[in-house]
């Protein structure tokens, strides 16, 4: 079974994907940790979003992979960058990145070989969309701006990170924009993907209702 979710930053999704997938028995693949692979790479060579051949490059050339641990382990280039790749500016930089149209051929193309090998559920802005449009089931994964930003903060708060919670509505106000309005494979809802609203919904809750769609798909 292929299960891609989507949506806007900060729904849950990685959180989601990943506990899903172990219920399932099932891999997880988190594609926006690639784009953020890029952006941290970008940023230690001292590179701007803005300069896409560099980018493209990167892209291109960036030795990304997904080993095993609880959370998953992402390594780049050789150094584990779980941690690393989840500061709020590199989130940032991982948005503008995400709208340079070479990066995204690039790690599309990517992701398309991890899928194509099945038993995967991909999280992302276009995992059901553009990467697997012929996935089983496809979720679009969402909340109000206001709790997604309530979220990001309780979960950087308890890694020690210093940021307000206005400041991080006002980045994902922004990614969302980005996201909605790029060029290349923007954001937006798959025209046979189900709509999960999770204000008021537990983690649990959430992978339930997914486990339980994925039960329906898979019975279809």
């Amino acid at each position: 079974m292929v299960i891609a979710i989507d949506g806007p930053a900060g729904a849950g999704k990685s959180t989601v994907a990943r506990l899903l997938a172990k219920k399932l028995g099932l891999r997880y693949l988190d594609t926006g940790a690639m784009y953020r692979c890029v952006a941290l790479t970008l940023a230690r060579r001292g590179l701007a979003a803005d300069d896409t051949a560099s980018a493209q490059s990167v892209a291109e050339s960036v030795k990304i992979e997904f080993r095993p641990g609880d959370p998953q382990r992402v390594w780049c280039n050789g150094e584990d960058v779980t941690e690393a790749i989840r500061q709020p500016e590199v989130g940032d930089l991982a948005s503008a990145v995400s709208t340079i149209g070479g990066v995204r051929r690039a790690l599309v193309q990517r992701q398309r070989e991890i899928v194509g090998e099945g038993g995967i559920v991909l999280e992302g802005r276009d995992a059901g969309t553009v990467i697997a449009p012929e996935a089983d089931l496809k979720v679009f994964l969402t909340a109000t701006p206001q709790e997604r930003a309530r979220r990001r903060w309780l979960e950087l708060r308890d890694k020690g990170v210093p940021v307000s919670e206005d400041e991080i509505l006002r980045r994902l106000l922004e990614r969302d924009r980005q996201d909605q309005t790029r060029e290349e494979s923007p954001l937006r809802m798959a025209e046979d993907a189900v709509l999960v609203e999770t204000d008021g919904m537990s983690i649990t809750e959430v992978v339930e209702r997914l486990a339980r769609l994925a039960q329906e798909a898979g019975e279809a």
